[in-house]
């Protein structure tokens, strides 16, 4: 197991400086998922909620947010992202998955803007469909995929 970077000597919370490091292609995968009434997924595929295109929105909502990371997670530095990509699954009879996918060449790997797209996407989800089931759940909100940098690749198993 790897050593807790974002602490000094005395257990005081730090930035990480990754001034040392190479730059490298560094992509993240992740995903979350929307547990909804059937009856709710059914009106954002025939577009009819009333705050309009739900997965739109969404998917402006999590690029957005990606790019306000370092805003966001105290010591997250701000990266130059090339490339997010928000993806909408919906073939199950209750549920979105989505899938988030963001590229850089940094020193510094985009777990958290990833995170943070799927994260910032599902609360989207959830904000404009809330007036017809307040019920829905957010859930399984994880890291699938990340490549570059000095750890190398992570696949989750499960």
């Amino acid at each position: 197991m790897g050593q807790l970077t974002h602490f000094d000597r005395e257990g005081r919370a730090k930035m990480v400086d990754v001034s040392g490091k190479k730059v490298t292609k560094r992509e993240a995968i992740t995903s979350a998922d929307v547990i909804m009434k059937p009856e709710t997924l059914k009106m954002i595929k025939e577009g009819k909620m009333a705050k309009g295109d739900v997965l739109s929105v969404a998917k402006v909502a999590g690029i957005m947010a990606a790019k306000r990371t370092s805003g966001l997670i105290p010591m997250c530095h701000p990266l130059e992202i090339s490339n997010i990509d928000i993806t909408f699954d919906l073939k199950g009879k209750n549920r979105i998955k989505i899938i988030s996918k963001v590229k850089c060449l940094g020193r510094t790997g985009v777990e958290m803007e990833a995170l943070i797209a799927a994260s910032i996407s599902a609360l989207t989800i959830y904000d404009m469909c809330k007036a017809v089931d307040r019920g829905m759940v957010i859930s399984d909100v994880k890291l699938l995929k990340k490549t570059g940098g000095k750890s190398g690749t992570f696949v989750r198993r499960d």
